[in-house]
């Protein structure tokens, strides 16, 4: 068996080569042949060994590509999961990267973009904040019941059945006090 991972192991520049033609990203390239490589050596021995004794080093190779394809196009792959899912949204930009000298300078697509680089420097968007602000300054003027249950509705995330228990108040009692309240900010906040 040990044979058989060793001549894996050599194939990782072809498998390589053979992403290129799905990806241009060396990180996500360099990412799949590594997860490749672990598929290989987590897959079911006696499966391998019959590939192997079938079709030899390439029908491994052609598993292997088939795999890598799957992988880099499939978004319910385990790396899809594993990389391409949990990066984009961390920063969903491109970055172009030029090394000078000793130095590595990332230079964002769009300088106004929103990113991982120029995070200090965003400019925050108070549009929700001034809604927030102005729906507090309309519910100061409902009664205080009606304001206190659309607070425990929306501000502190309750469900109208989890409500009803804390409050033993009847769900379409809530739900009618609620609904009243949304239309009455709907109202005044449209004005």
């Amino acid at each position: 068996m040990n044979d058989i991972y060793k001549k894996i192991a050599k194939l990782s520049d072809k498998f390589r080569r053979m992403a290129y033609g799905l990806t241009t990203d060396k990180n996500k390239i360099d990412n799949a042949v590594q997860e490749l490589m672990l598929y290989f050596l987590q897959m079911n021995q006696d499966i391998l060994q019959s590939i192997y004794e079938k079709d030899g080093i390439e029908g491994i190779t052609k598993y292997g590509a088939v795999a890598l394809r799957r992988s880099l196009t499939s978004t319910r792959s385990n790396f899809y999961y594993k990389y391409e899912k949990y990066y984009t949204h961390i920063d969903s930009f491109i970055y172009n990267c030029t090394k000078t000298h000793s130095n590595i300078d990332y230079v964002p697509s769009d300088s106004n973009s929103k990113n991982l680089y120029n995070l200090p420097n965003e400019k925050v968007n108070n549009w929700q904040l001034t809604k927030l602000e102005e729906i507090d300054i309309a519910l100061q003027d409902l009664n205080w019941y009606d304001k206190k249950v659309f607070e425990l509705y929306y501000f502190e995330g309750n469900t109208l059945d989890s409500l009803a228990k804390k409050t033993s108040i009847s769900r379409n009692s809530l739900f009618t006090t609620i609904d009243k309240v949304r239309d009455i900010l709907k109202k005044k906040l449209n004005e």
